[in-house]
């Protein structure tokens, strides 16, 4: 693969640095992530923990993806136009607040507000791979993007086994005891460890931009989200629906005419930019049809068609998904340095595509899902690898944040979407019809992973005026931050990749 830049970017750090900086950034992002499955295994109790309808309750995991959403890509151009080690302090430091609040929580609006500040924390990993950039030499970037990338699957796969231990030996606020510490930790790494490199873009922050984006999020993430609750036909879902579709029509029209605009739309409609955009939607479909079908099938008792494991047993036969992500971080890396991310992304969404091929044709006991689930994992770790090289070769260095923070935010689309499908085709079956529901999902998982698979095989290489916009863009260093002492000379180019 060639550099997008006329001369190769040399890292003013050390290695034992750039190791440091990886791991911490690879920490906090599995801190993150975690925070999506933390209630897991106490969802059914809500109700009876909360004092409030089952209905009411569900808005504890719901109003956390909606801020998410809205969040990450507002977050990822913060961080380039103020510089992404601040944003990332920021979000931590909102995490924090909203763990704590969440541990002192006894009633439902409480808790709400709680999981609504959590999930700002999300945006950490999309500037996580941003600084990346940045610090990293780029015969290891691909491996330390890889690593990074990976811990949006690892802190779920592997929080969901904790949060199940904590919950069955201690009072359910011991969880957000522990979101509470895992974001200090990771606010205090960051804060001492990493460096703050660039100067960012400045400019005046696009509020009408934000605005317009979390009204149309909002609106399209609701009616999927609650669409099974409410009714795919009734009232609320199809005005939230309209109220979202119309806001990003508006909001698309004033993007296009600002001086700086939250999310550069010209830069998204690159051609590379837009099918990986469109590959993460259905990747991150893949990847949650089989989060939200293993776990039921697994728990559900045999009378009613499932295999009858308790919580933690079924955490712990998921668990290994997410170590493979974390094992195959290294090897991915490697894989994008020879072949480049185009691949790579094939490669991934093939072995995610074979998976689940296996699951339309073999029986599903314990150790079968297991293994399966296992082989997502690699190919996820793959995929997930792949996005954010293709993207950060696709756009100049002032818009990596925003950039990484929208492909983020497809990713998750397509996580809401397969939870609202999956959800209604499971809550639809029963007796024996579940077994066949289950099939149909499985196949819905292989249909999404053979998209993407096409989609990332017609990725184009970015135009030769992307490659000279992104050359223009780096002709400014970027400033060496106080306190380190360069290993090697040149300038801070960015070390691109097609």
């Amino acid at each position: 693969m060639q550099a997008a830049d006329s001369k190769p970017f040399v890292s003013p750090y050390s290695t034992a640095q750039q190791n440091a900086v990886v791991a911490i950034l690879a920490f906090a992002g599995m801190g993150s992530s975690f925070m999506q499955t933390i209630l897991m295994p106490i969802q059914s109790s809500l109700p009876a923990l909360l004092g409030a309808p089952a209905e009411d309750t569900a808005w504890v995991i719901t109003v956390t993806l909606l801020t998410a959403a809205i969040g990450v890509p507002i977050a990822g151009k913060l961080g380039d136009m103020f510089g992404k080690k601040k944003i990332a302090l920021v979000l931590l430091g909102i995490l924090v607040v909203g763990s704590v609040v969440c541990a002192f929580a006894n009633a439902l609006p409480l808790m709400i507000v709680g999981r609504a500040l959590q999930g700002a924390g999300m945006g950490v990993i999309p500037l996580g791979i941003s600084m990346l950039r940045d610090v990293v030499d780029p015969k290891r970037l691909g491996t330390s993007i890889a690593l990074v990338s990976a811990t949006l699957g690892v802190g779920g796969a592997i929080g969901l086994p904790i949060s199940a231990i904590v919950t069955e030996h201690f009072d359910w606020h011991m969880l957000f005891v522990v979101a509470t510490v895992i974001a200090s930790v990771s606010f205090v790494l960051i804060a001492l460890f990493v460096p703050k490199t660039g100067n960012g873009t400045g400019g005046r922050v696009d509020i009408l931009g934000a605005v317009g984006l979390a009204i149309g999020l909002v609106g399209v993430l609701l009616a999927i989200s609650r669409g099974n609750t409410w009714g795919w036909g009734s009232a609320p879902t199809l005005i939230s629906a309209g109220i979202g579709l119309v806001a990003f029509a508006l909001w698309g029209w004033y993007e296009l005419r600002t001086k700086n605009p939250l999310v550069d739309l010209r830069v998204s409609a690159r051609p590379a930019v837009l099918t990986t955009n469109l590959a993460a939607v259905a990747m991150g479909f893949a990847l949650f049809s089989s989060s939200i079908a293993f776990p039921q099938l697994l728990e559900l008792p045999e009378a009613a068609g499932g295999l009858g494991f308790d919580l933690l047993t079924a955490s712990l036969l998921l668990m290994p998904s997410g170590l493979a992500m974390l094992v195959m971080s290294p090897i991915a890396g490697r894989i994008e340095r020879a072949v480049g991310p185009k691949p790579l992304l094939v490669a991934g969404a093939s072995v995610i595509a074979a998976a689940y091929l296996a699951c339309v044709f073999l029986p599903m006991h314990g150790w079968t899902i297991a293994i399966v689930n296992t082989v997502i994992g690699l190919g996820i770790g793959l995929g997930y690898a792949a996005m954010p090289a293709l993207i950060m070769g696709a756009v100049p260095r002032s818009e990596t944040g925003a950039a990484n923070g929208l492909n983020t935010l497809m990713r998750s689309f397509g996580t809401t979407v397969a939870a609202a499908l999956v959800g209604a085709i499971l809550a639809g079956a029963t007796g024996g019809d579940l077994a066949g529901s289950f099939r149909i999902v499985f196949v819905l998982g292989l249909a999404a992973a053979a998209i993407c698979a096409v989609i990332g095989a017609f990725i184009p290489k970015p135009r030769l005026d992307d490659e000279l916009h992104d050359v223009v863009d780096e002709e400014a260093p970027a400033a060496v931050p106080t306190g380190t002492v360069p290993t090697g000379t040149g300038s801070f180019e960015a070390a691109s990749r097609h």
